[in-house]
């Protein structure tokens, strides 16, 4: 049955077309119900923030008379500025290595006829679907003391001192950066896929080499796009929890975002005033950033060289430079997954951990593997955080259906309810942990410690990134569709649900994955939230790494890993490249 055959039908059932004013109703009736649930879930955080900010903390945890004391606290505490300067040196130069590392891998793939392509795709799926702290433990044990760096480097000098020392700042900037590295791979992919490749032969021509053109040509036409990349990644750098917790704090190394924890997790009774107000100075903060991030985007654009249907993309020629860039390559596959992996597989086989060397083979064992799939503790990690995630990112694309399709038609409201779907994205995570960590203390009823809880917060936290998937995909379906639909009787709701969903389903299934991968991954919300009845997979695999228990955390990580990698693989090529780019 076609479009026309199928609305014909639909008018013959309403006995002829509905009012106009009906239809438009409907619209803000929706508009208005969708305003009150957005509101109900991005509004209360930041509101009691501000408000536990600026109040008394009673003994019973109740909120007192009005005071400025933990603002006074904030910016008078001599550990602040250390913090700051801590914060500020890890996001820039974590930065650098990811744009370093993803963004070199990118210009080779997209734009050049180097080899092996296949290796760096295979190291971003299997990346999104493996948990931080997992590559973090891996890659604080191939640099720590009892890794092969160290351990070769006492071989070679009989010194008993370590060569490098990964609960540093250094260290937090390394593992940082090759966390980071193969989402500057994916959003760079697409700048450098879509430049034309005639000023890189142009210039080639006129007698420049390939490390010139790369320089003066490839680089400045993706300078607007790298530079709003590079805030981007300092944000999501100066909000990151994983590596200062792991790396950072074991090294009396502190940044804003383990302060803020360490007001809740290490205060008896927790300090809710001082962390309310270090989270709204941070939330600040980040919302300043993402202002000018979003002017950066906006221009990221100007020098696209893409001029319509003459346009072919072609690759760059490497010439003598060629295999160069097949090191490169191969060098990236080998660091970002080579490594941690053979790292939680040597890990897993070991009863304690030991350094890699030959005559500890002899002890490999499948006792790790074997304790991991006959417990009940790591099966009810499993499945409390797959329902964590199918929750959140079921709600998470149902709210963004209806909010993308509102904002991208410009329906009344639709502005309004872009603005509180958005919202969400200056909150940091532990900054969104506190935050709902205050509400269901607040709340009268008994959800804190839930995996409803964790399902609550994760869908308002990651709500933004399922509307970028709807808001786009609405864009690209004409509006003539609703306008037949709706000449043919049909009211705006049966056109978004028998025309637009329909049509952006694959849209709706890639946001979904990338919701449920993520979400499945998250350490800063689920740290503070979850309790003793709602364990999660990163909060399990934080506390076996901290308990020592590193054997089992890598057999359970290795495990997840593999199951998190089919459903990446699904969320790679149902949603395409340019997608999967688009969401971030």
């Amino acid at each position: 049955m076609t479009i026309e055959q199928d609305w014909s039908g639909a008018a013959d059932r309403t006995a002829g077309a509905r009012p106009s004013w009906l239809r438009l109703d409907q619209t803000r009736v929706l508009a208005i119900i969708l305003a009150v649930i957005l509101g109900a879930l991005a509004l209360p955080p930041a509101v009691i923030l501000i408000l536990r900010s600026l109040s008394i903390t009673n003994p019973d945890a109740t909120i007192g008379g009005w005071t400025l004391t933990h603002y006074v606290r904030f910016f008078t505490n001599p550990e602040l500025y250390r913090s700051l300067l801590n914060s500020l040196v890890f996001a820039v130069f974590s930065t650098v290595v990811a744009l370093l590392f993803g963004g070199t891998l990118a210009w080779l793939v997209e734009r050049t006829n180097t080899r092996f392509k296949a290796l760096a795709y295979v190291t971003t799926v299997v990346s999104m679907g493996t948990p931080y702290i997992l590559y973090v433990s891996a890659w604080l044990f191939l640099l720590g003391r009892s890794g092969p760096l160290n351990d070769a480097w006492r071989t070679m000098t009989g010194s008993r001192q370590v060569l490098f020392d990964p609960y540093s700042l250094v260290g937090m900037i390394l593992i940082e950066g090759f966390l980071w590295s193969p989402l500057v791979f994916l959003l760079l992919s697409s700048t450098f896929r879509s430049a034309n490749a005639d000023l890189e032969e142009a210039a080639r021509m006129s007698g420049a080499g390939v490390l010139r053109t790369v320089w003066s040509v490839s680089i400045k036409m993706a300078t607007p796009a790298i530079a709003a990349l590079a805030l981007f990644v300092f944000i999501r750098a100066i909000e990151a929890f994983e590596v200062p917790a792991l790396v950072g704090m074991p090294g009396n190394i502190d940044v804003l975002t383990t302060d803020v924890y360490r007001s809740i997790k290490e205060s008896i009774p927790p300090d809710l005033g001082y962390a309310s107000a270090y989270s709204v100075v941070l939330l600040v903060a980040v919302a300043v950033l993402l202002h000018f991030y979003g002017k950066l985007s906006r221009n990221a654009g100007r020098f696209s060289t893409v001029t319509g249907k003459g346009y072919r993309p072609r690759q760059f020629n490497l010439g003598r430079w060629r295999p160069v860039g097949d090191a490169l390559v191969i060098f990236n596959f080998l660091i970002v997954l080579v490594l941690p992996l053979l790292a939680l597989l040597w890990l897993s086989l070991l009863p304690f951990m030991r350094p890699m060397r030959f005559e500890a083979v002899a002890q490999f064992s499948p006792a790790n593997f074997v304790t991991v799939l006959s417990s009940q503790y790591y099966r009810t990690l499993a499945l409390n955080t797959l329902i964590v995630g199918f929750v959140a990112a079921t709600a998470g694309m149902i709210l963004a259906l209806f909010t993308g399709w509102l904002s991208a038609r410009r329906k009344p409201g639709g502005q309004i309810i872009d603005q509180l779907a958005t919202m969400p994205l200056v909150f940091p995570g532990i900054v969104m942990g506190v935050a709902f960590l205050m509400i269901f203390l607040a709340v009268p009823l008994p959800i804190y410690g839930t995996i409803w809880a964790l399902a609550i917060a994760y869908t308002v936290r990651y709500l933004p990134y399922g509307l970028r998937y709807t808001y786009a995909g609405v864009l690209q379906i004409s509006n003539e569709l609703e306008e037949a639909a709706g000449a043919s009787g049909a009211t705006p709701i049966q056109s978004l649900r028998r025309i637009i969903a329909p049509l952006l389903s694959p849209a709706l299934l890639s946001g979904w994955l990338f919701i449920f991968l993520i979400a499945t991954k998250e350490l800063a919300v689920a740290v503070l939230l979850a309790g003793p009845s709602s364990p999660v997979v990163a909060v399990g695999m934080y506390d076996l790494w901290v308990n020592g228990q590193g054997g089992e955390l890598a057999a359970f990580g290795l495990i997840w890993a593999a199951v998190m990698t089919l459903v990446a693989s699904v969320f790679y090529f149902a949603g395409g490249r340019t997608g999967r780019t688009a969401a971030h």
